[in-house]
């Protein structure tokens, strides 16, 4: 085989984004143009989460001795030609098990992302940035073609796998004519309209990836005031305005203008005044911003008033290109006794509460259903539930939710009596208050223990009249211990505990030491 090359073509996958049917366009394409080929492919686990690895060698031009090729059956780390990618994060795993060379792999890829179980199962935010994705596949590759074709696909009612195949036709990485590739589509007779413009798309996309894939910017612009709030937003200061003014909206959306009044007269203590320092206005923020969520605390009332808006609707049929009639939707809800009890009046449900968590202290009873929205029946049983919104001030969650947010207020004010920089971290700390069920019923009791462990050591160092960067630190990394997940949260009390007792018996610089290397 002297005269005979053969070339490599990886397509790493996750289950569902169609990762086989492009491998086999590649096969088809290969065998079209009068080439030698062989494909491969090791499944996934399951659709949306398992990784689903498809293999394609192509032996270009004659052999000199007649022989079949000698194909490989898996990819060779660092001599790979070509890398074609469905989603971003595919490329990072590539170029960490080293199948991806700056001398030689050509890398096509969306950049659009789906994200993986450990980004998913963080409590906070663990998105992998785009931008460290896109430095290493730079780095890493010869020439890199990197598009967001879901957003191109949507916008022309195609696939992500077609217009890859024409951006990879495109780019010229593979000696196969433009017509083999049109002609595999054609032989696969699966959405051929469809998948054709996808190939047409990509092709065009490939000579200039950034004129392609991305969905247009929308204009950044201060949100409208709500009209009966637009004299009181205005005497704020303009940089907390425009979270002041989202809020509103959100908030009467919510439940009313007064519940939106109410939001004003909590931030009120917190908006500086003129000449106010940095860290006074950041606080304000930092306020403005978390309040309004928690205010908007998302019960029973609020979710079926989410699940039964038309525009929901409207949204699933754009994206499953339906036509009027044509959507079933089911939704699956399993709420627990809780949940259930926190839509009630207060006074009638506290002591049933009360007796529930001594009878299941590790988590509730559940009522699994699943309800069809898109059934007369299924929506009212849905919609009968946003008519309660009216009795929620008095129900027993808002009892709850309000209570535990008056604590969270008076400690950020006891805080910035003390030090400004001290009081945002407790105001950031309301992050931690999120997620239904048990979820949040662990988050509260974490927030609550932060917010004493944070005092107490503010008190400690006040007593030894050396600042406050202990209680500080502390409160910044113990939160972002349990955004990191499950196993952060014991990491965070544990070291919040051992920082309380060195401070009580050592030098502060002993504590701060723990709090800079994580315990």
């Amino acid at each position: 085989m002297t005269a005979r090359g053969i070339l490599s073509v990886l397509v790493p996958a996750v289950g569902g984004q169609g990762g086989g049917v492009l491998s086999e366009w590649l096969v088809e394409a290969a065998l079209l143009d009068g080439h030698a080929v062989h494909g491969t492919s090791i499944p996934g686990v399951a659709q949306r989460t398992g990784s689903t690895t498809y293999y394609v060698e192509i032996a270009i031009g004659p052999a000199d001795d007649g022989l079949e090729p000698a194909f490989s059956l898996y990819p060779v780390p660092g001599a790979l030609d070509v890398l074609l990618a469905p989603e971003f994060l595919e490329v990072g795993r590539m170029i960490e098990q080293g199948f991806v060379s700056p001398n030689r792999t050509t890398v096509v890829c969306s950049t659009h992302r789906l994200y993986s179980i450990h980004e998913k199962i963080a409590t906070g935010r663990a998105i992998y940035p785009r931008e460290a994705l896109e430095r290493a596949a730079r780095a890493a590759s010869r020439t890199l073609v990197a598009f967001d074709a879901l957003a191109l696909a949507r916008t022309h009612g195609t696939e992500v796998n077609a217009v890859l195949l024409g951006a990879l036709a495109g780019v010229g990485a593979l000696p196969l004519a433009t017509d083999a590739y049109r002609k595999a589509i054609e032989r696969k007779g699966v959405g051929v309209k469809a998948n054709l413009a996808g190939f047409e798309l990509g092709l065009a996309v490939a000579g200039d990836p950034a004129a392609g894939g991305r969905a247009p910017a929308a204009a950044a612009r201060e949100p409208t005031p709500h009209p009966a709030f637009t004299g009181q937003i205005a005497t704020l200061p303009e940089t907390i305005r425009p979270i002041v003014a989202l809020a509103v909206a959100r908030l009467v959306d919510y439940q009313d203008a007064g519940y939106a009044r109410r939001y004003l007269d909590r931030l009120r203590p917190f908006v500086p005044g003129p000449g106010a320092p940095p860290a006074a206005v950041d606080l304000a923020r930092i306020v403005a911003r978390h309040l309004a969520t928690w205010m908007s605390y998302e019960d029973a009332v609020r979710v079926a008033q989410l699940k039964t808006r038309a525009t929901r609707f409207d949204r699933i049929r754009a994206e499953s290109r339906a036509g009027t009639g044509e959507i079933v939707v089911t939704d699956y809800l399993k709420p627990d006794l809780d949940e259930i009890l926190g839509v009630l009046p207060h006074r009638l449900v506290a002591p049933v509460a009360r007796w529930a968590a001594r009878r299941w202290p590790h988590g509730r009873p559940t009522l699994g259903q699943h309800v069809r929205t898109t059934t007369i029946t299924g929506f009212l049983r849905v919609w009968l539930l946003t008519r309660l919104r009216p009795l929620r001030p008095f129900s027993h969650r808002a009892h709850e939710e309000h209570a535990r947010m008056e604590r969270w207020l008076a400690s950020v004010r006891r805080c910035a009596g003390r030090d400004l920089a001290l009081a945002g971290e407790v105001a950031r700390a309301a992050q931690l208050v999120k997620g239904y069920g048990d979820v949040r019923r662990r988050m509260a009791l974490l927030f609550e223990d932060l917010l004493a462990r944070v005092e107490r050591v503010a008190d400690l160092e006040a007593e030894r009249g050396h600042g406050y960067a202990v209680a500080h630190g502390l409160a910044a990394r113990y939160r972002a211990l349990v955004l990191e997940g499950p196993d952060g949260e014991a990491q965070a009390q544990a070291l919040a505990a051992d920082v309380e007792r060195r401070l009580a018996t050592a030098d502060a610089a002993e504590a701060l030491a723990i709090i800079g290397g994580g315990g």
